[in-house]
């Protein structure tokens, strides 16, 4: 799958162990365990591959994030998700994002950015 960032910053915390590791404290499991994530996103052929990966914890976001979905950077125990974003073949959002009849289509997705749950 195609990935694009929000920003040059995010891009760096999602690319760089070092970026990564600041943006956790310093704790190198979860800017590991993002990596990873990540990685795993780029090797996904459209989103469906991701949303069925009961690991991941796909889900809708609601209130000033609708439209965009979350996966759990680690667990669901830990607070840090990924927020994205799928984006149609001109990389332009879906209004509105029914994610069950895109999935299987989907082949680029935009990260917004990794938020710590409930802050």
């Amino acid at each position: 799958m195609k990935l694009l960032y929000s920003n040059e910053t995010t891009r760096q915390q999602y690319t760089s162990l070092k970026s990564a590791e600041k943006l956790f404290g310093g704790n190198k499991q979860l800017a590991l365990s993002l990596l990873a994530r990540i990685n795993a996103l780029e090797q996904a052929c459209v989103v469906i591959d991701i949303i069925t990966m009961p690991t991941f914890h796909f889900h809708k976001l609601h209130g000033k994030l609708d439209g965009y979905f979350a996966i759990d950077v680690k667990s669901r125990r830990d607070k840090w998700r990924i927020i994205l974003c799928p984006l149609d073949e001109n990389e332009e959002r879906f209004d509105p994002c029914h994610i069950d009849e895109v999935a299987a289509v989907v082949k680029i997705i935009e990260i917004r950015e990794v938020s710590a749950h409930y802050e």
